[in-house]
């Protein structure tokens, strides 16, 4: 074959095209990025020793980054005692994690600013909801005087609207870009055919969600942000809309939620211990599907529950607290689809969903029982 001119010219000029095109194919750092709170944050360069104001957010950074503990250089010590299951799992994966120190003790503590600092970290990252602490202003005036970026992220006070933005920055950080871009894709997915299908129709039944009931008198229950945002895609009216002092969630009696006459009931619930005898509904990683029909069983058996028309024809459901605080909440809205429509909803499989998100994107599987129903039917297809 004969080189042309033109040719042996290209092939010349291709050992100088090559490294510009590698070049150009590199992140750039520094990098700007704006959080959840509206801030332009600059990074200076690959964030290596990030502490997380919640840990809680590792399920967040677990869709994008195979080994996130890895990056961490202290977190909070939320995950470990409100959902000590799901700890469990991240610590069978990632023996690591035992040793990340813990700057809080709980849920909702204020951090040491004084440990945080002494913990060395090149990024925090907050939940939005910590912006609003009294003396948060002062803690970031002084970590951003110590030349630490921090960011806001929120999938917690709206955990539908804002797992697209937030998935988004957390890609930016963790040059995740094209993951976090496959992620928000299906998430914008699942809800987008929720809403196409209610669109132009009549609302939904009366829905009420409320938190860990049979753990305390009743009820906590949600507004429209929070959990309440799983209602609103399928087209479920919720409870509390119109309902003084209750526009984002809150106490509540049981007299209130008597005149309230919802079509269904949503609980939430967790698991502290293996066997759901801990009190409320026993839902989360590592739960059997067995030991949560048990406990919503037992849950519709209470005088207090019993009360309502919707329990007593079996329209009670439960949900993992933890939906609301991670990132995967369009599965919990596929569940309550079902549940409020199922002559629209039928055919959804949050099961598949959930199976989707662990094949694609978990560095530790959601493994376990998310939801259930005292109509199984309901529940949908289960795998595994």
């Amino acid at each position: 074959m004969r080189l042309t001119r033109a040719g042996f010219l290209s092939l010349l000029a291709t050992p100088l095209v090559l490294p510009a095109i590698r070049a150009a194919a590199q992140p750039v750092w520094p990098r700007r990025v704006t959080d959840m709170a509206g801030r332009t944050v600059t990074l200076k360069a690959p964030p290596r020793a990030i502490l997380l104001g919640e840990s809680f957010q590792l399920l967040a950074m677990g869709l994008l980054h195979p080994d996130p503990v890895s990056l961490l250089a202290g977190m909070g010590g939320d995950l470990r005692q409100a959902d000590p299951r799901s700890h469990e799992a991240w610590l069978r994966r990632f023996p690591a994690l035992a040793t990340v120190p813990e700057v809080t003790g709980g849920v909702g503590q204020a951090f040491s600013l004084e440990r945080v600092l002494s913990l060395r970290p090149d990024l925090v990252i907050l939940g939005a909801w910590q912006r609003r602490r009294d003396d948060s202003a002062q803690e970031l005036a002084l970590l951003e005087a110590a030349g630490i970026p921090v960011l806001f992220i929120d999938v917690f006070r709206r955990p539908l609207e804002n797992v697209g933005p937030s998935i988004r920055l957390l890609g930016e950080v963790l040059d995740r870009r094209e993951a976090a871009a496959e992620f928000v894709a299906l998430h914008e997915a699942r809800l987008a055919r929720l809403r196409e299908r209610v669109a132009g129709r009549p609302p939904g039944p009366l829905a009420l969600l409320t938190a860990f009931p049979g753990r305390w008198p009743c009820c906590w229950v949600a507004g429209a942000s929070g959990g309440g945002e799983y209602l609103a895609p399928a087209g479920l009216r919720n409870a509390t809309e119109g309902q003084a002092g209750l526009a984002d969630g809150g106490l509540t009696g049981l007299e209130q939620v008597l005149a309230m006459r919802p079509d269904l009931v949503i609980g939430t619930g967790l698991a502290l211990s293996g066997d759901g005898r801990d009190g409320g509904l026993a839902l989360g990683s590592g739960v059997p599907a067995a030991v949560a029909r048990e406990s919503l069983a037992r849950l519709a058996r209470e005088a207090e529950w019993r009360s309502l028309g919707a329990v007593r024809d079996g329209r009670l459901h439960g949900l993992w607290n933890f939906f609301t605080g991670s990132p995967i909440g369009m599965v919990a809205a596929e569940a309550v689809a079902r549940w409020g429509r199922p002559d629209l909803f039928a055919d959804l499989d949050p099961a598949a969903t959930l199976e989707e998100i662990n094949r694609r994107f978990s560095a530790v599987p959601f493994e376990g029982t998310y939801w259930v129903s005292t109509d199984p039917a309901q529940d949908g297809p289960r795998r595994g």
